[in-house]
């Protein structure tokens, strides 16, 4: 491209800046994940019992918390749209930043649809009607007022957030009095290896319970994909994505020990609906009645704010031309409309087999996956650019990011443990994406490095101000 095409081009592919402060960007990442405290994650304690799921969760917590902190040093220094396929793309090139961005894309781009599937099942439990068209209906709704604005969209995450917070602190204030640490390991032992009263399941179940322990925190680390929507990304996107995970450890113990504690292992284990059946068992139905409306919220919450995510990464990502460049095409308002839109088709398409697990399970992998990459992103960069100005420095350095990474391949063979059908399905859509970008896209890049990419960006933007 010459310099004014250049120009022109990213002229037509800019984001609102501005829009977001830390508190919002701490909410975006809470809303991210919040569902995952409603449901999913007790299913670890049937493959696990609750100590073996305890030391999955503590595990899994560990992971999250390092991959955050070396997340909030690279988002700090590269405040980029694309998130952990920038920081990749900057430490590994054009087929790292690539492959980390594709994993993040099948994360992204399947977890709304496992979403909506468990959203159709809550729906039908309080209205009695469910179907693609219930489906149809989120996608239609959600996607609309992302297309209203940055602005408006991240204000209605926040109220949805806060009823599904409000729902859990309720549920955990309403069961400590029912707190016995008996509940915690009603489960019988079995004979499986290294088996105890604590893990009743033994080690293989710790392992099994991996990916279910990781639905207490999946997704907030697209905290860094608003970066170029935040007031003051070298500040404000470090504190926020620090702060979101924070809350999440907060609400995880809130759940993690007082339902079971209140409810018992066993009950909670095999529960569609934990915070709803722990305190219908504790005689608190009015407020289980509650909880269950707004458990729904905690879903819409996680679904909402996962789609402005993936519009963001497909936007960086076709901005820089490893997708088709007309999906990073902006609106008036700045908002990138076709990288919402074909997604969320996408999404929809895929709801409709109604394998809300498997689907959560496939999006699972691509996570495990990325992490692994952002955290040798962070060491990479580490290394080759010492010089690097970084206005926020991981604490503990490498050696933090090395922990995300070991832990990351672990969870990675955890979902295989689990289910090795998402494993291989998943392994498929990474081929198909690896294909196009070698047989076709690696070649039709807008610039070389990320470097050259936000140079042009930040003179297109000026230029734009000028006129």
């Amino acid at each position: 491209m010459s310099e004014q095409l250049n120009q022109e081009y990213l002229a037509k592919r800019q984001l609102k800046r501005g829009t977001a402060g830390w508190i919002l960007l701490a909410g975006l990442g809470v809303s991210y994940v919040i569902s995952g405290d409603f449901a999913g994650w007790n299913f670890g304690i049937a493959e696990a019992g609750w100590g073996g799921f305890a030391i999955a969760g503590v595990l899994m917590a560990l992971m999250y918390f390092t991959l955050v902190l070396s997340l909030a040093e690279m988002s700090a220094a590269i405040p980029a749209a694309g998130g952990g396929y920038s920081f990749a793309r900057q430490a590994m090139g054009p087929v790292g930043g690539y492959l980390t961005g594709l994993a993040v894309l099948i994360e992204y781009a399947l977890a709304p649809a496992a979403i909506v599937i468990f959203i159709g099942a809550a729906v039908e439990e309080l209205l009695g009607f469910n179907g693609p068209w219930v489906y149809a209906i989120f996608y239609l709704a959600f996607i609309g007022i992302h297309l209203a604005g940055v602005g408006e969209a991240l204000k209605v995450m926040m109220v949805i957030s806060g009823l599904a917070v409000f729902a859990i602190i309720a549920t955990g204030i309403a069961l400590v009095g029912s707190f016995d640490t008996a509940n915690l390991f009603d489960i019988a032992v079995t004979d499986a290896a290294g088996a105890t009263e604590f893990m009743p399941l033994g080690w293989y179940g710790v392992w099994a319970a991996l990916p279910f322990a990781m639905w207490l925190f999946l997704a907030v680390e697209g905290v860094p994909l608003a970066a170029e929507e935040a007031k003051n990304p070298a500040k404000d996107v470090p504190k926020g994505i620090i702060g979101a995970m924070i809350f999440l450890l907060f609400t995880a113990l809130l759940v993690v020990f007082l339902l079971a504690g209140a409810a018992g292992a066993e009950a909670i284990g095999g529960s569609a609906v934990p915070l709803v059946d722990a305190l219908k068992a504790t005689g608190n139905s009015t407020l289980a009645t509650v909880v269950n409306v707004l458990g729904l919220a905690g879903l819409i919450a996680s679904f909402f704010s996962i789609i402005y995510g993936y519009s963001r990464l497909v936007f960086a990502l076709s901005r820089a031309g490893y997708l088709p460049r007309s999906l990073s095409v902006t609106s008036e308002r700045k908002v990138p409309s076709r990288a919402l839109i074909v997604p969320g088709i996408f999404g929809f398409l895929v709801s409709l087999t109604g394998e809300g697990d498997l689907i959560l399970a496939m999006a699972v992998v691509g996570a495990t996956v990325s992490y692994a990459l952002m955290a040798l992103s962070h060491i990479l960069l580490r290394v080759k650019q010492p010089e690097l100005p970084r206005p926020y420095k991981t604490p503990g350095g490498m050696v933090t990011s090395a922990i995300a990474l070991l832990l990351s391949i672990v969870a990675l063979t955890g979902v295989y443990a689990f289910d090795p059908r998402a494993f291989n399905y998943t392994l498929i859509l990474f081929v198909v994406g690896s294909l196009y970008f070698f047989l076709y896209s690696k070649n039709r890049l807008v610039a070389k490095t990320p470097e050259e990419e936000f140079n042009m960006l930040a003179q297109a933007e000026s230029d734009l101000e000028a006129s």
